[in-house]
């Protein structure tokens, strides 16, 4: 027997085992079968064959290769086990299995290359898409068995659609044969072979029999129909089918049209070409329901035409291929489609959005608008019949490798930015387009792309970068305003403050807390440049690329202007930031040296290629903005970078003398001018005055010469002129402070002081005569056209300075005081009364309502493409609405007028009342009245405009205010004063808190300019609230109240003074700029926008500071007496003070909504446990109510609303609850305010928490009917619909929790809510009607007369919990049983709150019948 080979064998002895084996001629008990190859031609065994023997394999060491053979690819797997072969008895075995067991080399070998002569091969079908669609099994349909050999179902389906593909041999296809072979879509036209919707699933083994059958029925039908009846059935299914099955039949119908070629080419099986056929149009097919097809599924009916275009022809070619041409003997048509005529974009019928295109201008393109091909507008997109640029693809195109599609792409960009920066696309496109490219990621778009090698490109993302950051429009409009008053001073371009919750300094120290910068410094690119784009810019490097742009690539003239000009706009953003510009390493060294130098060659042409080495204009005006963000920074430009040289080599010549081309050359002259005014509004430079001094001088005197300039130079001349009269202005201010400054020095006794400037008064008063000269010759050019347009604009800055002149006279030692008065006089008769007298400043005066900001809200309000990582001005704007900034506009001149009578009437106050014509002319009045009321938003867009109207505001409050005591004309308007001071007030944004101050101190508390409480006015209003009053309230007193606060007025003020003295740096800094005291100014930034410098409840400060300081750390349990000194005069001073603004001056009010109002007078309850029982706060407390609950107040109050300040209403009149536990001694007035949110208009949650966690509060709330002072229906009506909030109303009553002798409002509205919910008739939820049924049992069972009812009490009740309950036979519960049942209506004057029946009326006893018979019925009668 033979043995088992073991794993310790080696080779000789399994050799030797298989000797033995097949010596033995025993049976294998594995046979081996061998496949035929089919590549060799070897034919399969047949039943016919006999049965061969088995085959052995037999092993040999010869014949094994040295190594073991890869074992991958697998062998071929065998799919059938053939018959065995014939063997020989006197065959050798192991020479058999030596002769079939060969070597993998002989395999190799006998590799045979098949021969494809014979075999014909045809070009693939042509379609549309990329490549040829998947082959889906599920969708194909079931073939009848080819006789002669089986074919795979992938080889079917290819066979199906293109039989010439598929065709082994012609005789044997029978695809190919004849024609009649194609069935009947070629004997009957308009019909396709074979149904495009029946497949034959489901019909048996003659499925495709079946299916033919039924199809050659339906055509039948079909033929013997008339046209019209064919059209009119098709519109019935259409209109009864889904839309949806109508568009999957659709597309069916097209991929069976698409498997037969549209056209035939081959021979048939005679030899015959077939002949090309096409297909017709389908019979019975309106061409006008065809077209509404194509409009109503264009995207459909466009994949089938690009699908069924035959393919392009030799002739169809724009160019013929020559012979010449290499590798063009063989026409490709597929890889010449894209020669083709491109087809015309057609309009499509559709809702949805389509994606915009952009030509190279940035211009958008209609979809339907058809363009030449030579623009190149077109390319080989998802669309290419369409026109234009998708921002998608341009995207893609700036990352091409080709060096000018990604200079067109970032150009493009370019253009587009620049257009959605002035709102080209607000009315055309969707959306922000700023905010979606920055979305996108644009700023790394063009971060990378400015890192570019090539120059070209490297340009156009600079291009690019700059139409981002850089609005021409504002940089204009802020050089205009330059030289108004405080003209200089700007906000910063910072993004709005969001407030980012960050949970890992929660519950740390102060001190280990992280600061804002290194918060920052965590955060990534991305992060910071999604909410601040500049910042964003900076992380990455912005401005160490802009150095190297400069100072390595040195590129074109309008590439070094871009990079001035990002600059400028990166300095605009904040102190910061200029410092970073400044920090930069060899910057603003390349900046100086190249466009700002000392000396430099003449260019040899008006536009030079090369600006290096030359002054250029936006070079010296990035130096004014750098100098404008800081003294320190004005400081280093002058001394480290040689700005004072600068400035001397730039102004020490005539424009026309610096050997640059004319316009330009004015421009860098104005530039140092304004550059030097900045600098000398920090008391810098000043020096540089005496040095210049004849320059000055004769600039000044030949500014009004005979000339006739171009228009655009004019223009220029007179920007000049203007920067040089605010320079002269910066002076005289900074030599008006060398007195005081060297009188501190000198009492400094070694203590740090600022030194004084090296300018003195002495220095500028020779100008004084040289200007009022100046100023008559102005006034005179009025009468003459020609000069008029150029003498208005130069008007302002003439007022201006000898505003500021006067205005540091009067503090100087060397101050005359007659003679000024005489000099005043003179001015006034020959200056100031024959200008505003003049016809052309009273027709400027007459546009101010048209000019204003805060009378026209469409001004104020945001402009469209706003980025809030992005702020702007939004000053394209202007050029739709009337020119704010520009030579028309009367705001700089009226505001120069006013400012300059204002330091005249201050000097002689004589002179106040000759100007009263100014006031009392119609204009002014009606502009003022346009003022009251008006709510302008601050923005951005807004508030570098709204800044310097309320200048003009608050000037020409100051002389009305001096006016009102001495001209009774002007007294009869001084409600109108006060209502406009009281609006400026709220409006005055950060920067003018000395306006602020000074309103408050001399305007808004000042009783002359409250005439109403001189003329009757405390009694009228009392008269008025006993009329409203009717018996519902305690006596107000409201006449005695008015007449009290208006003697307390002097102390009011105070009060609110020393509330706001936390403001005093923020006044101090505001006060140095707007009285010119320039060595203290410490930059020309202007805070932050944040919003408007005091809040608009401003006038409930006192009693939110009390409730911060007491009301949330003591709880609001400390008494009056232990509040802090003062406070309660501190309340009442702002209890009086409302009192006055509700009565008189409603309109001061209006910006804060009624529930805000509501929830600061809460804080007089919240902030003591007994401050509101004080007599003064109590009367005025009840006025100020009173007001609140007016019916017109009422209906605007909105708890729903948060109030300013809170998360919700909820939380405080929770806290409210609390407190009237707490303290409140039952007070009425406490407890009118606890009723006011339970009205059934609010919420239901406040009155879930009185009668769920505070029900407590029932039993001392007893606020009578007579004394509440709404009106009871609002309680009552209309019915409760909360379950939970009724059945809480059933638990209060019956277990006298609630009752009438307690809380009768209350009382009456829970009688009054659960009589109209159990007998109510109205359909509802099962759960809702068998609370219905359940309480009016409940209540009928009050009146159950078996004694002792306690057993019957605890079986009703014992499911609640109660732990007191009425008893069920006492008075008290009959008596709410007949409330329950017999309720009528409210009525708050009866004595029971409301009204009740005689009797159960029939529907309520038929009710109650109904619900407590059914019970009765089965319990028996009781």
């Amino acid at each position: 027997m033979l043995r088992r080979p073991k794993p310790t064998d080696s080779e000789s002895d399994l050799l030797r085992e298989q000797e033995r084996f097949l010596a033995s001629g025993g049976q294998s008990a594995v046979n081996v079968v061998r496949r035929p190859d089919k590549r060799r031609g070897e034919k399969t065994g047949d039943d016919s064959e006999e049965p061969q023997e088995n085959q052995r394999d037999v092993v040999t060491i010869a014949g094994l290769p040295d190594e073991i053979p890869s074992l991958t690819p697998a062998p071929p797997k065998k799919s059938r086990f053939k018959k065995e072969r014939v063997r020989f008895e006197n065959e050798d075995p192991e020479e058999l299995l030596d002769r079939h067991d060969t070597h993998i080399s002989a395999v190799l070998s006998r590799i045979v290359e098949r021969d494809t002569s014979a075999i014909p091969v045809s070009f693939p079908a042509f379609t549309s898409t990329a490549f040829p669609k998947v082959l889906h099994r599920s969708t194909a349909e079931k073939q009848a068995a080819v006789p002669g050999g089986k074919k795979s179902i992938f080889a079917h389906q290819i066979a199906a659609r293109n039989p010439k593909l598929g065709r082994g041999d012609s005789k044997n296809d029978p695809k190919v044969s004849s024609p009649q072979a194609f069935g009947s879509s070629y004997v009957v036209p308009g019909f396709v072979d074979g149904s495009t919707l029946v497949s034959g699933q489901g019909l048996g083994p003659d499925s495709a029999v079946e299916t033919l059958r039924i199809h050659q029925e339906n055509q039948a039908r079909l033929q013997g129909m008339p046209q019209s009846e064919i059209l009119e059935e098709q519109q019935k299914l259409l209109a009864q089918l889904d839309p949806r099955l109508v568009d999957f039949v659709r597309s069916r119908k097209t991929q069976k049209t698409l498997s037969v070629p549209s056209t035939l080419e081959g021979e048939t099986c005679s030899g015959q070409p077939v002949t090309e056929t096409k297909a017709p149009e389908p019979h019975g097919t309106d061409p006008k329901l065809h077209s509404q097809e194509v409009t109503m599924d264009a995207d459909e009916e466009d994949e089938a035409e690009s699908v069924i275009q035959p393919p392009i022809t030799e002739m169809e070619l724009p160019v013929k291929p020559q012979k010449e041409w290499l590798r063009m003997d063989k026409l490709e048509p597929e890889k010449l489609e894209w020669t083709r005529d491109l087809p015309a974009p057609r309009q499509r019928s559709t809702k949805k959005s389509m994606q915009a295109r952009f030509d190279f201008s940035g211009a958008v393109i209609h979809p339907t608008e058809d363009l030449p091909t030579h623009l190149g507008l077109h390319h080989h997109g998802e669309e290419p019949e369409l026109a234009g640029y998708s921002l998608q693809e341009l995207f893609l195109l700036s990352r091409s490798q080709l060096t000018q599609q990604r200079s067109l792409a970032l150009n493009t960009l370019a253009h587009i930015l620049s257009k959605a920066h002035v709102g080209e696309y607000s009315s055309s496109l969707k959306g922000n387009v700023l905010t979606s490219l920055l979305d996108a990621g644009l700023l790394f778009l063009l971060r990378f792309a400015l890192d570019d090698s090539v120059e070209g490109v490297m340009s156009a993302a600079v291009h690019a970068l700059r139409a981002l950051l850089v609005s021409p429009d504002d940089e204009e409009c802020l050089d205009n305003m330059f030289p108004w008053l405080l003209g200089m001073a700007a906000f910063p371009l910072l993004p709005s403050a969001q407030d980012e919750e960050d949970e890992d300094d929660e519950g740390l120290d102060e001190s280990m807390k992280e600061t804002a910068k290194e918060k920052e410094g965590r955060k990534s690119d991305h992060d910071v440049a999604r909410l601040d784009v500049v910042k964003g810019l900076l992380k990455m490097q912005l401005l160490q690329r802009l150095r190297y742009i400069l100072e390595v690539v040195r590129p074109a003239p309008h590439v070094v202007v871009d990079v001035l000009e990002i600059l400028i706009r990166i300095a605009r953003h904040s102190t910061s930031a200029a410092t970073q510009i400044l920090d930069c390493p060899r910057l603003m060294e390349t900046v100086m040296s190249e466009f700002v130098p000392c000396s430099w060659t003449p260019p040899t042409s008006p536009a030079p290629l090369s600006l290096y080495g030359l002054p250029v204009s936006t070079a010296v005006k990035l130096l004014r903005v750098l100098a404008s963000a800081g003294r320190h920074v004005c400081a280093r430009i002058l001394n480290s970078l040689g700005g004072r040289e600068r400035l001397s080599r730039l102004l020490a010549a005539e424009p026309s003398e610096l050997l640059l081309e004319t316009g330009e050359a004015v421009r860098c002259s104005t530039e140092a001018l304004r550059l030097w005014a900045v600098a000398a509004s920090y008391g810098q430079a000043c020096d540089l005055y005496t040095d210049l001094y004849s320059v000055l001088v004769k600039a000044l005197q030949a500014a009004h010469k005979p000339s006739a300039p171009s228009g655009p130079l004019l223009v220029l001349e007179l920007h000049r002129v203007k920067a040089l009269l605010v320079l002269l202005t910066q002076v005289t201010h900074t030599a008006g402070c060398h007195q005081e400054l060297q009188s501190g020095l000198l009492n400094s006794q070694g203590t740090e002081s600022l030194p004084p400037p090296p300018v003195t008064w002495s220095h500028v008063t020779g100008l004084q005569a040289t200007l009022i000269g100046l100023l008559k010759g102005c006034v005179r050019a009025l009468d003459d056209p020609g000069q008029r347009t150029s003498t208005l604009a130069l008007l302002p800055s003439y007022l201006f300075y000898m505003g500021a002149f006067y205005s540091q006279l009067s503090m100087q030692s060397s101050f005359r005081p007659v003679q000024c008065l005489l000099e005043l006089e003179s001015l006034s008769s020959e200056v100031l009364f024959p200008l505003i007298s003049h016809q052309a400043i009273r027709s400027m005066g007459e546009s101010l309502r048209s000019y204003s900001v805060i009378c026209n809200p469409v001004l104020s309000a945001p402009a469209l493409e706003v980025i809030p990582s992005l702020p702007g001005l939004g000053c394209f704007r202007l050029k739709t609405n009337p020119s704010l900034v520009g030579p028309g506009s009367p705001l700089p001149l009226y505001t120069a007028l006013f400012y300059l009578l204002d330091i005249l009437t201050t000097i002689h106050r004589g002179l106040t009342k000759k100007f009263s014509s100014v006031v009392l002319s119609g204009s002014v009045l009606a502009y003022l009245q346009s003022c009251v009321g008006a709510m302008p938003s601050v923005s951005q867009a807004s508030a570098w405009l709204l800044r310097h109207e309320h200048l003009l505001l608050y000037l020409l409050l100051r002389l009305a205010h001096r006016l009102v005591p001495v001209d009774s004309n002007v007294a009869k308007h001084a409600s109108l004063f006060h209502q406009v001071a009281l609006a400026l007030l709220s409006w005055l944004l950060p920067g003018s808190e000395y306006l602020a101050h000074q309103l408050l101190s001399t305007i808004i508390f000042n009783h002359e300019l409250l005439p109403e409480g001189g003329s009757g006015g405390p009694e009228a209003a009392m008269l008025a609230e006993l009329k409203l009053q009717e018996k519902s309230t305690p006596p107000s007193g409201l006449g005695p109240l008015l007449r009290d606060s208006l003697a307390h007025l002097p102390s009011i003020r105070g009060c609110y003074l020393t509330l706001l003295a936390h403001l005093e740096p923020a006044v101090l800094s505001s006060r140095d700029r707007h009285l010119g005291r320039n060595p203290w100014l410490s930059s020309q930034f202007l805070p932050e926008l944040s919003g408007p410098s005091l809040p608009s409840d401003w006038p409930f400060l006192p009693l939110i500071s009390l409730y911060d300081r007491t009301g949330v750390s003591e709880g609001g349990g400390l008494q009056a007496h232990s509040l802090p000194s003062g406070s309660l005069q501190s309340v009442t001073h702002c209890l009086q003070w409302l009192l006055l603004l509700e009565s008189w001056r409603e309109e001061a009010l209006k910006p804060v909504p009624p529930v805000a109002k509501l929830a600061r007078l809460a804080c007089v309850f919240l902030c003591s446990s007994d401050l509101f029982l004080e007599r003064p706060v109590q009367e005025l407390t009840w006025a100020l109510f009173r007001g609140l609950i007016r019916p017109v107040s009422l209906q605007a109050l909105n708890l729903g609303t948060p109030p300013p300040g809170l998360a919700s209403f909820h939380d405080l009149y929770s806290a409210l609850l609390a407190q009237y536990e707490a303290v409140s001694f039952g007070d009425t007035l406490f407890g009118c305010f606890v009723l006011l949110p339970l009205q059934r208009r609010y919420s239901a949650a406040m009155r879930l928490a009185v009668f769920g966690e505070h029900v407590g509060i029932l039993r001392s709330l007893g606020v009578s009917l007579e004394q509440l002072a709404i009106p009871l229906e609002n309680f009552t009506s209309p019915t409760e619909d909360s379950l939970p909030l009724l059945r809480l109303y059933f638990r209060a009553l019956v277990t006298g929790a609630l009752r009438r002798s307690w809380c009768p409002v209350l009382y009456v509205v829970a009688v009054a809510h659960l009589s109209a919910f159990m007998f109510s008739q109205d359909e509802a939820s099962q759960e809702v009607e068998a609370t219905r049924r359940s309480l009016l049992r409940k209540t009928y069972y009050l009146t159950d007369e078996v004694q002792p009812c306690c057993d019957l009490l605890v079986k009703l009740y014992a499911t609640h919990s109660l732990t007191h309950t009425l008893c069920l036979c006492s008075p008290l519960a009959q008596v709410l049983r007949s409330h329950l049942l017999l309720y009528c209506l409210p009525e708050q004057h009866s004595q029971l709150g409301f009204s009740t029946y005689e009797q159960l009326p029939p529907i309520r006893a038929r009710r109650l019948h109904s619900v407590v018979g059914t019970k009765e019925g089965s319990d028996g009668d009781r």
